[in-house]
């Protein structure tokens, strides 16, 4: 068997097996060592759907609160949801949600956190997925032309491959 560590030096597909089967990568002979990704994304809105939001009319109640909590739920679930994906242990998870009436939108932000032999960037990235759904979904009877947009890994930091941050893509 070809363990992860010969897989990554090869380049060979970490997820496929010799004969084309999906299969988990072996972790286990990795170190255990202090993880941290940080992923964004953001609902464009009209303006008028913000201020909904913001003033606490939406008829679903809370949308800001409750988008929080389902991101923050979301990242607890990545294992049962992106399939191969490995089951961590979080130490942290947070999930921020700011407006921009510029935009006007909702940025969502996560920040996941965990010591383990994997990272933890599917789980930042589903909490910011899971957190901007939610939003569509509590706000949708106000404004269906919402859209989900540019959720993508901003940082990761710890593990073998060291740290890693997105260049500025708007500048």
């Amino acid at each position: 068997m070809v363990s992860s560590a010969d897989d990554e030096r090869s380049g060979a597909l970490t997820h496929i097996g010799a004969k084309g089967e999906a299969r988990m990568v072996d972790v286990s002979e990795k170190t255990a060592t202090s993880r941290i990704a940080v992923a964004e994304g953001r609902v464009r809105m009209g303006r008028a759907t913000l201020q909904a939001i913001l003033g606490g009319d939406a008829k679903k109640g809370d949308v800001i609160g409750a988008a929080r909590i389902a991101g923050i739920m979301a990242a607890k679930k990545t294992a049962e949801l992106i399939p191969l994906c490995h089951p961590l242990q979080l130490s942290k998870i947070a999930v921020d949600i700011t407006p921009d009436e510029a935009m006007p939108c909702l940025t969502v932000r996560a920040e996941a956190r965990c010591v383990g032999t994997t990272g933890v960037e599917m789980e930042a990235l589903t909490a910011v997925a899971v957190a901007c759904l939610t939003i569509y979904d509590m706000a949708k009877a106000i404004d269906r032309g919402m859209s989900v947009e540019g959720v993508r890994l901003v940082e990761k930091r710890g593990g073998k491959s060291g740290d890693w941050r997105a260049e500025d893509r708007d500048t």
